[in-house]
């Protein structure tokens, strides 16, 4: 993403889902995760990993800080 607009635009789409999701994931990883519509934790409890790692900018580490997160809210049923 190259154009500074686009790019203000998608960190501004990241910010608005960043309190609603747990400390640790990276811009990339909150601007796709808000792109593809995930503005709440419990969403992810219903998504595979191989459907999150699709999304460019999401990588295993942001998928392990997502599944932490649903364990210790007992949302993620495995």
């Amino acid at each position: 993403m190259t154009d500074p607009r686009k790019r203000a635009a998608a960190n501004q789409l990241a910010a608005s889902v960043q309190a609603a999701l747990p400390p640790g994931l990276s811009q990339p990883a909150l601007r796709a995760f808000a792109s593809a519509g995930y503005t709440r934790l419990a969403q992810f409890a219903r998504v595979s990993d191989t459907a999150l790692l699709k999304l460019h900018g999401v990588g295993p580490k942001a998928i392990h800080i997502i599944r932490a997160a649903l364990r210790a809210r007992g949302k993620l049923k495995e």
